[in-house]
């Protein structure tokens, strides 16, 4: 999934002459952990005295990088999170991260000198978690489904961050929460009517992806032979 927002191109004249910078557009690609993601420099073929360097991060580490005989270099980060995930191709200069995981979300720039120009990219990669299957919990109350007008469904996930829980009705929104932060549950309520036939939904979503879980409220509680109200799940 890719984003672009255009940048504008800046030129700044030193005392020796011209040394032009060309701003291109800042890209954001999403990804789930797991995937590879391709930064494209949109170089078809860099020549010999061409040199190109991918930072990472607003302090702007080195993590790869050609030099002016081609040979290749690999930085891992200071915490070792890039060991073994960067592939450069030589010809174009694009990098390639494989087995990205969230800890490799941020921004990526690469910087590429022909001649006296500077031509620099800018990326933001945002990292997806697999998204949990939402549980559906009922509750039954302890009285005769016949003077029970309404139950409660509890729709829950553990363990995310940057997504979305909500509940439907058909294709109608009824509620929802968003969650920014890493969180260790989160639930969402909601009350439906006995013998209710619409049909209702609980989704979690992000921006790449989503899981749903149906309750099935025709059977959502049943009176057994000794009389007792159960919860079918």
């Amino acid at each position: 999934m890719f984003q672009t927002f255009v940048f504008s191109c800046l030129c700044l004249l030193y005392l020796t002459g011209a040394f032009c910078v060309e701003i291109y557009e800042t890209h954001t690609i999403s990804a789930m952990e797991g995937d590879s993601v391709i930064l494209h420099t949109d170089v078809t073929d860099l020549q010999r005295d061409n040199v190109l360097l991918w930072t990472f991060g607003p302090q702007d580490a080195h993590i790869a990088k050609i030099n002016r005989v081609h040979n290749e270099m690999f930085h891992n980060g200071a915490d070792g999170r890039f060991r073994d995930r960067l592939e450069l191709d030589s010809q174009t200069g694009s990098l390639t991260i494989t087995n990205v995981s969230t800890e490799l979300n941020g921004l990526y720039k690469v910087e590429i000198v022909i001649e006296n120009k500077v031509s620099s990219k800018n990326f933001i990669v945002k990292v997806y978690a697999h998204l949990p299957i939402p549980v559906i919990t009922r509750y039954c109350p302890q009285n005769p489904p016949s003077s029970v007008s309404r139950y409660e469904l509890l729709c829950s996930v553990v363990n995310v961050s940057r997504v979305t829980l909500s509940w439907y009705k058909g294709n109608s929104l009824l509620s929802s929460i968003n969650v920014s932060d890493l969180s260790s549950s989160v639930s969402l309520h909601l009350e439906v009517e006995y013998q209710d036939n619409n049909t209702y939904s609980c989704v979690l979503n992000n921006p790449i992806s989503n899981q749903t879980q149906h309750p099935d409220i025709t059977q959502l509680c049943q009176i057994h032979s000794d009389g007792e109200i159960r919860d079918l799940i």
